[in-house]
């Protein structure tokens, strides 16, 4: 595989929603990805977390998009419509970080800016530690820096309670057997109930659905956590070196949010923005606030370049 973009992937369930759909080879597999904007514009590469797809950014590419910058949307490996490998080694954290690594390749750019929601963030964490020079700035949502995460994993009851499920995920077949139960609903529910009413439209969850029921993703979707917790990785640096901003919604229900202000100590240039009254699902609850903030990080960095 070359990385360059292969094809232009038709997507009926996208009709209507910013982008096109490109399919992309990255690092021996297959992502599907949504791209806006001007094709000679400053790179801005878009993770989403769990249980989401591209569709989890998908208020925020227009914004970016018509500012001038070149958007990049992948589903991330397991998910949705791109590859899924076998296996719990294949969502190692190593191999998420060059998938995007690769999709900076095929987009022909040295660098990027990196945005990460959840999932998302922890790989946006890890590219900063691991590959600071394809980076021009980060930005993180609801995840904290991975240092951050494991001392207070370590020392925090409450963030142990709150971070049940990455323990039950671990258990073969049963996740997956309850997720896909009634449709899907557990992970519908997860959605409904830890987000601020109304966040999620019957149109949101049928895209989610869909996504969810694609062939093989529900596995390759718990098999992150299943790799994060057996193989335990830890990044080669603790200090952020890029421009970095972090977003938290203070009403995260699974994540403790002095997280988000402890991370700063990790970053050489960091900014805190919070949203008091938003969940972990800001990017939906708060998406013009949101966009708007990560255009201002995105150009005071292009300006000092």
């Amino acid at each position: 595989m070359d990385g360059s973009p292969s094809a232009v992937d038709s997507d009926a369930t996208a009709d209507g929603l910013p982008g096109e759909s490109v399919v992309v080879d990255t690092n021996g597999i297959r992502l599907h990805t949504r791209q806006a904007g001007p094709e000679d514009g400053p790179l801005v590469v878009l993770l989403h977390g769990f249980p989401e797809f591209w569709y989890g950014w998908h208020r925020q590419i227009e914004p970016l998009a018509e500012a001038g910058y070149r958007v990049i949307v992948p589903d991330q490996r397991g998910y949705n419509r791109s590859d899924k490998p076998d296996g719990v080694a294949s969502y190692h954290i190593e191999e998420l970080a060059a998938d995007v690594v690769g999709l900076i390749d095929a987009a022909d750019r040295e660098t990027a800016a990196v945005a990460g929601h959840d999932w998302g963030a922890a790989v946006g964490w890890w590219l900063a530690l691991s590959h600071p020079d394809r980076l021009d700035s980060l930005t993180t949502v609801n995840v904290p820096h991975p240092t951050v995460m494991e001392q207070t994993l370590r020392n925090s009851w409450s963030q142990r309670f709150k971070s049940w499920y990455m323990l039950a995920f671990q258990v073969p077949m049963l996740p997956e057997a309850i997720s896909k139960a009634n449709n899907c609903r557990v992970l519908q529910r997860g959605l409904e109930d830890s987000s601020r009413p109304g966040t999620f439209s019957a149109t949101d969850i049928e895209h989610y659905r869909e996504a969810w029921t694609q062939p093989g993703a529900l596995t390759a979707m718990i098999n992150w956590y299943r790799a994060m917790v057996r193989y335990r990785p830890r990044p080669a640096r603790q200090q952020v070196s890029v421009p970095t901003l972090v977003m938290w919604g203070q009403e995260d229900e699974f994540l403790e949010a002095k997280m988000a202000d402890e991370s700063l100590d990790y970053c050489d240039d960091g900014q805190l923005v919070t949203f008091p009254s938003a969940t972990h699902w800001v990017l939906h609850e708060k998406p013009a606030a949101t966009a708007d903030e990560l255009l201002a990080h995105l150009d005071a960095t292009v300006e000092q370049e």
